[in-house]
């Protein structure tokens, strides 16, 4: 099966048996390499590996969503994450237009001017933890702009997310909650072709939570849509495997093999090389 996503300035992903989008994290606090990245010329080298390595998306973070983290206001964030879009752009590492190849910019942020800000700088894709709850205004920002958008389940703010979250049926509570953001998307115009649906694995789950869903991934094409996983290195693989974060490599390639088997489009992962090979090695040994 080949899948694609059309996303911001008239852009289509694939068709392609899977995407990846690789991890630019521009954060001093991010849970794996929180710090490494933070200068602009360093972020912009890591992005270029990772573009060698055959991410198709370079997904730039200035805000950690990790448990427990805190907020970070917008002049901060955009003083993290612009020049990076910039710089990408500029030296054609990632590239922006409907007739363009190669990798595209995607941003994680919930907030309305960082969106409209990296948008505008040529960023193609909103990776958002919030479901536009946190900033009702980045709800216009989607519309006016129709970038490619990641819809994502989170259990409120990083901060308190992990406090014993709880649910009836968490893939059930899931669905409802994915099917009522979705037709608020529908409603106000943003073209369901714009949107992939990520159910947030660690974000306000348990571990049985996290399984939970993984098991149950098929329920979620319900509606149609891509569904985008990130779940490299996260901290399920400690709680299951007992490994520090610096081990998890070689589950995350297990895991995200595994889904892909199950039809899963987009990997957002830190290490492009290993899921891609996990993923080719998968998907040939599965071919009927």
């Amino acid at each position: 099966m080949k899948h694609q996503w059309t996303i911001g300035r008239g852009r289509v992903l694939g068709p392609a048996p899977f995407l990846l989008a690789g991890i630019v994290n521009v954060t001093p606090d991010s849970f794996y390499d929180g710090g490494r990245w933070r200068d602009c010329n360093a972020a912009v080298e890591h992005a270029s590996e990772l573009a060698c390595q055959g991410a198709h998306i370079l997904d730039l973070g200035g805000e950690s969503t990790r448990p427990g983290s805190e907020l970070v206001g917008e002049e901060e964030e955009l003083r993290r994450v612009l020049p990076v879009v910039q710089a990408l752009i500029r030296e054609g590492i990632a590239h922006a237009g409907a007739e363009a190849d190669g990798p595209v910019v995607s941003v994680d942020t919930n907030k309305a001017p960082v969106a409209r800000a990296v948008l505008e700088a040529g960023a193609a894709i909103i990776n958002d933890v919030s479901a536009f709850r946190f900033d009702p205004g980045l709800l216009d920002v989607l519309v006016q702009y129709q970038p490619g958008y990641v819809l994502m389940h989170s259990a409120g703010l990083p901060k308190e997310m992990q406090r014993q979250p709880q649910y009836k049926d968490v893939v059930s509570d899931l669905l409802t909650f994915f099917e009522e953001r979705l037709n608020i998307l529908a409603r106000a115009g943003l073209d369901s072709s714009r949107i992939v649906l990520d159910p947030g694995i660690g974000f306000g789950k348990t571990l049985e939570h996290n399984l939970d869903i993984l098991r149950h991934i098929d329920r979620f094409k319900i509606f149609g849509l891509p569904i985008y996983m990130g779940l490299s290195n996260k901290s399920m693989f400690g709680d299951l495997l007992g490994l520090p974060v610096d081990q998890r490599g070689a589950a995350t390639q297990v895991a995200t093999a595994l889904l892909g088997v199950r039809q899963v489009a987009i990997h957002r992962v830190h290490d492009v090389c290993g899921a891609s090979n996990a993923l080719t090695l998968a998907k040939a040994m599965t071919q009927a």
